[in-house]
């Protein structure tokens, strides 16, 4: 196990350093600089240049890459050009919004996702199964930019229940959460549903019946646990999906998250910001999909013992 993690972290390092490396390069291929973004078209040549250098952004590429990575390594993120303030705080106000709105978003994925797979595939080929279908394909085929306007035209403007934007009310949560969760509560129906109606057929359900088992003894027991790997799966991979999707919410909602915030940065061509906000949605992207190839190992011992004979 331990070389495994070991394996997964050196994996992981190598992709993050690819993904800073390649964003780095791109945000500063863009057109348009961002001094004249800081000081405006009407600026003269000697404010612009001395702002550059000010900045750095006279040095070549390769070396303002190799300062950047230095940082990096030492902990430094180093200062934002548009707010002129320290990344750090900046993170430090955004994330606890980003991470509030993504765990109420996992909440109603479980939620809802769980009981209605498992009751399309106890009630496979009846109406129930039809509308939980119905429901998925529906949730998949409705991007979160068209769904957030949509709830909000409904509870906001025309019944008037919940606020429009913003995250100062109390319920402010609710709309954001139910548009980022619901492609993927979607997903996860389909998957539930299929991994049930797989584990049904096998002999030690029937044995489960045999012994005068209730179905809600069975569908609980044994069932719905076995079933549960390959949702697991499905769950991490689909997470970060759910973090990428929160920039789209957060924008279309007002929601002072880290999505909002990577937006800012990139219409203000915020070099570092952009390359800070990139570098953590990517690897909290990364980092999940580690955790969960982990945890599936863990759980299902056939995993580790595949890869013992492999070895």
């Amino acid at each position: 196990m331990l070389a495994e993690l070991t394996r997964r972290l050196l994996s992981t390092a190598i992709v993050v350093l690819g993904v800073v490396v390649l964003v780095f390069l791109l945000i500063h291929l863009i057109p348009r600089d961002p001094v004249d973004v800081m000081l405006g078209e009407s600026a003269s040549a000697a404010d612009r240049e001395a702002l550059r250098q000010n900045l750095g952004l006279d040095r070549p590429l390769g070396v303002q890459l190799g300062e950047y990575l230095g940082g990096l390594a030492r902990g430094e993120l180093g200062h934002s050009l548009h707010h002129r303030r320290p990344i750090v705080e900046l993170l430090a106000e955004r994330i606890p919004a980003t991470l509030e709105l993504a765990l109420a978003a996992l909440a109603f994925t479980l939620v809802l996702a769980l009981p209605l797979g498992l009751l399309a595939a106890v009630r496979r080929n009846t109406g129930w199964d039809r509308g939980a279908m119905a429901f998925s394909l529906l949730g998949v085929s409705i991007p979160n930019f068209w769904l957030g306007p949509l709830l909000i035209l409904l509870f906001s403007v025309w019944l008037g229940w919940l606020p429009v934007s913003g995250r100062e009310s109390p319920g402010a949560l609710i709309l954001p959460a139910l548009t980022l969760g619901m492609s993927l509560a979607a997903v996860l129906s389909r998957m539930v549903r299929s991994s049930v109606l797989e584990v049904l057929g096998e002999d030690f359900i029937r044995s489960a019946y045999a012994r005068g088992l209730s179905t809600r003894q069975v569908l609980t027991r044994h069932a719905l646990p076995n079933a549960l790997l390959p949702v697991i799966t499905v769950l991490g991979l689909q997470l970060g999906t759910l973090l990428a999707g929160a920039v789209i919410t957060e924008v279309v909602f007002g929601w002072p998250g880290l999505g909002s915030l990577t937006i800012e940065a990139i219409q203000s061509r915020d070099y570092p910001l952009v390359q800070v906000c990139v570098l953590l949605i990517s690897l909290s992207y990364v980092l999940v999909n580690m955790l969960t190839d982990l945890l599936y190992a863990w759980i299902d011992p056939r995993i580790r013992l595949g890869e013992s004979d492999a070895g």
